[in-house]
């Protein structure tokens, strides 16, 4: 099978991802083969292309948003998964003992496993999952829409709710990529005024066509009081920025896997009960709720099919925010 394979962690600009042919994976206990029709592209998978990541073994396929077929079952698996359409997301595996698993917090699992870094994910033509860790999706659902669902969209929803922003109200977005543009469509249904911070104007634009009230730049201030925010983009400064927008008893979530540092701030920025916390991967509900959600709203994703071998320019594209909503790779 054809693959994108990383090596050895490098910036995007080196093209650290190769194409290989590597033998196709057998399921083992639990698993199932899954021949790949689409795998969204994550800026997860340049965070960990580019080394940001801890790994724990080379090489690795990247790729954590993957649309496909059913082709094999391991042992442990019931054989009339065999032809079902699925998704897999990020969240690859969970102990399903600890106190995090107990209570529903399989996100937090300390021996939780990922798609696309412990394991290796959908920038190939085949891709082995566990079956508990799969979503069946419709037939009709085509897949380069559907792939952005399985991670920018659930985390978008986690950090919808854990902003509060099902209760209305104004919301801000710091950053308007892949997440965000699902994140929109959600808040919009849920009946939030949004207002967008975005330093390029072709981001701004389309937040504005999917229903934003107001789009300007990071450092500007809106033309409402927020009653929370969320900070897709990685950049740390723009934390005091958004904490200084909400209004008293209002809660800012960064909602990336990093991000740069925090700077200096002075404590009025979060007296008030102004509250500062961060998304953690996603459980499997989130998963199964989004997905039920998006079939409901419904949610249309913007997504940009590209050639499996053009892995390494769209990470780069998503590494210079070129890109309207997501980049999905197609074998």
């Amino acid at each position: 099978m054809r693959a994108m394979v990383l090596s050895r962690p490098a910036p995007i600009e080196f093209e650290p991802l190769a194409g290989l042919e590597l033998p196709i994976p057998s399921p083992g206990q639990g698993e199932l083969s899954i021949a790949v029709e689409a795998c969204g592209v994550c800026r997860t998978d340049l965070h960990t292309v580019e080394g940001e990541l801890p790994l724990r073994s080379l090489p690795l396929v990247p790729g954590h948003q993957i649309v496909g077929r059913v082709t094999d079952i391991g042992p442990g698996v019931e054989p009339g998964l065999v032809g079902a359409r699925v998704g897999v997301a990020w969240l690859a595996g969970a102990c399903g003992e600890c106190r995090y698993c107990r209570s529903g917090r399989e996100n937090l699992c300390p021996r939780a496993t990922f798609t696309g870094l412990h394991r290796d994910g959908g920038y190939a033509e085949r891709a082995l999952a566990l079956a508990d860790f799969v979503y069946p999706l419709p037939a009709e659902l085509p897949a380069v829409q559907a792939a952005p669902l399985l991670c920018a969209g659930v985390i978008g929803l986690r950090a919808l709710r854990l902003a509060g922003a099902p209760e209305g109200g104004v919301l801000g977005m710091f950053g308007f990529g892949a997440s965000a543009h699902v994140a929109i469509q959600i808040a919009r249904h849920a009946g939030c005024e949004v207002a967008v911070f975005s330093r390029a104007e072709r981001h701004r634009r389309h937040a504005l066509a999917l229903g934003a009230s107001w789009a300007g730049s990071p450092e500007e201030r809106p033309p409402c009081t927020l009653d929370r925010a969320v900070i897709f983009s990685p950049a740390g400064e723009q934390v005091p920025h958004a904490l200084d927008l909400v209004a008293p008893g209002g809660v800012v979530v960064c909602a990336g896997v990093t991000m740069s540092d925090v700077p200096s701030m002075p404590y009025s920025l979060v007296y008030s009960e102004r509250r500062l916390t961060s998304v953690a991967n996603a459980t499997r509900q989130d998963a199964r709720d989004l997905l039920e959600l998006a079939a409901a709203i419904p949610i249309r994703t913007t997504a940009e099919a590209l050639p499996l071998g053009d892995a390494n320019t769209a990470l780069g594209r998503i590494k210079h925010s070129q890109a309207d909503g997501a980049l999905v790779l197609v074998p």
